[in-house]
């Protein structure tokens, strides 16, 4: 396809998102614009369904993995050049204000996954819409349909989990709760769209993941892991069954959770990074590495927070938490062959001020241009020892059990240092402690990672407590209550100005 006419396809979907579809098209030759083939579909997709680097999920200051650090001084004893700007930035999310979002700050730009969301969700609806005016195989067709389901259920799936409370919440109704507005097609509707129920948009992401799943394995192999495909498909129904959160859920995450595993089931042991050099080229999120189904968006040295500063040799404002580092066994502390979590060295970038502290994700290659989070299968074998657990809660099957900790072992022995000291399996009998270390392996596995922590925090009906230290030093406490609702994230200003019928969250 030549780039006047990829141009214009462009230009055909800022229209349908912008304005009104019909005057655009009557300004421009319609064979021009117009795709007339599967492969001129696959190229609009690519462009603009997909996410690629687009920035999503920039929430982890609401999370107990980021503490406040204040304002660091340099080596004139003044407060390092720019930190004073970033502290500003990250002050609204961190202590939990309701109008984190709105202003003309970086957060409230970058926060907005609203748009951002809506806007590739729209770049669905238009190849969706344009299927049966093209001219190609059925086959070709039911993949760029697969594909299309697949990615719309992903981005309604991440827009109802933050801006609806969690599905099966403490005084939770489904069948009453907003979720978001459903658009379903590239038809521009006058006035607005109301907010569907939470029941009405899980309901429909159940729909099209499982039609996704279907189409995707009778009609196309994803060549790189910049496409999805029925694993992913499978990977992302085992994620979903596990937000809802329903009782005849468990089942249903412990059998997609099986069929990517089936499929593919290895995991990057660290202790290969020893050999590697882990921090010039490698890291958990490479592409041609043996656990991911699926990467997308920016590199994780960029994104995982963009209220880290690139300098690493003074104390940032914000940081790792200490509670979440302490999660890590560091086994001996020195480098004699027995480091223990391999997790605590491979997953964070550090920064070095006398002493050695965790500063920002590095799960992506340090050169990766995107690629930085997505789909792994860690997260499905963390998917289902949940599941399991969940299960075993319910019957007290200790078939339940020990299914768990055989996914949760086989994690772990693929995490630790094992060059001189055997991996000592976990042997946990008592359901709740079983489910409480579950949650903190989660979080050991998946911190700083699209929007994990977060998610979990709501639908585990967690509290979290920050402490924001200020420019001057002084220091106020900030509480997220559990089952708060702050939970449903404020939508933000700027969404109201397009879509009049929009009902704002209760704070």
């Amino acid at each position: 396809m030549n780039k006047k006419k990829f141009t214009l396809y462009s230009l055909l979907l800022i229209s349908i998102v912008f304005g009104s579809c019909k005057k655009f098209l009557a300004e421009y030759s319609q064979d021009a614009i117009r795709p007339t083939t599967t492969a001129d579909l696959e190229a609009l997709m690519y462009s603009d369904a997909y996410p690629y680097n687009t920035p999503f999920d920039s929430f982890d200051l609401l999370t107990d993995d980021i503490q406040c650090n204040g304002l660091a001084k340099g080596n004139d004893n003044l407060p390092v050049a720019g930190y004073s700007d970033i502290l500003q930035v990250g002050m609204g999310m961190f202590k939990f204000d309701p109008q984190m979002f709105e202003g003309s700050s970086v957060i409230a730009e970058r926060a907005n996954v609203y748009t951002a969301y809506y806007t590739k969700i729209k770049g669905c609806n238009v190849v969706l819409d344009y299927l049966d005016k093209v001219s190609g195989s059925e086959a070709s067709k039911n993949a760029i349909l697969g594909q299309c389901l697949f990615l719309r259920s992903f981005y309604y799936l991440k827009l109802v989990t933050t801006y609806g409370k969690p599905y099966s919440g403490t005084g939770v109704n489904p069948e009453a709760a907003l979720g978001v507005p459903l658009i379903l097609s590239s038809q521009v509707k006058d006035g607005g769209v109301k907010r569907n129920t939470l029941k009405e948009v899980y309901d429909q992401v159940e729909k099209d993941l499982l039609q996704a799943a279907d189409l995707l394995q009778n009609n196309f192999e994803p060549p790189t892991t910049f496409r999805v495909g029925a694993t992913s498909a499978n990977a992302l129904l085992s994620r979903f069954y596990l937000y809802r959160g329903l009782n005849t859920d468990w089942d249903k995450a412990i059998a997609y959770a099986g069929r990517v595993l089936t499929v593919k089931s290895s995991l990057t042991q660290l202790i290969s990074y020893y050999a590697t050099g882990f921090y010039i080229n490698q890291g958990i999120y490479l592409s041609t590495g043996p656990e991911v189904l699926w990467g997308y968006g920016g590199s994780t040295t960029t994104e995982s927070n963009p209220y880290f500063p690139s300098q690493e040799q003074f104390y940032p404002p914000y940081a790792v938490s200490a509670s979440l580092a302490n999660l890590y066994n560091r086994g001996d502390g020195a480098n004699t062959g027995n480091e223990g979590d391999l997790r605590y060295k491979t997953y964070f970038l550090t920064y070095d001020n006398g002493s050695v502290f965790l500063f920002r994700s590095n799960k992506a290659p340090s050169n990766a241009r995107y690629g930085g989070k997505g789909l792994r299968v860690a997260e499905v074998y963390l998917n289902r020892a949940e599941a399991y657990i969940k299960r075993f809660i319910q019957s007290g099957n200790a078939a339940d059990r020990n299914a768990a900790l055989s996914d949760l072992n086989y994690l772990r022995r693929n995490r630790y240092d094992t060059r001189n000291t055997p991996y000592t399996p976990v042997e946990i009998t008592d359901a709740a402690a079983l489910f409480k270390f579950c949650q903190d392996e989660r979080r050991r596995e998946l911190c700083l990672e699209d929007g994990h922590r977060w998610v979990d925090i709501k639908r585990w009906g967690l509290a979290v407590t920050h402490t924001f230290i200020a420019a001057s030093g002084s220091t106020t406490q900030h509480v997220l209550q559990a089952n708060s609702n702050l939970y449903a994230l404020p939508i933000p200003y700027v969404a109201f100005l397009n879509n009049p019928q929009l009902v704002q969250n209760p704070q």
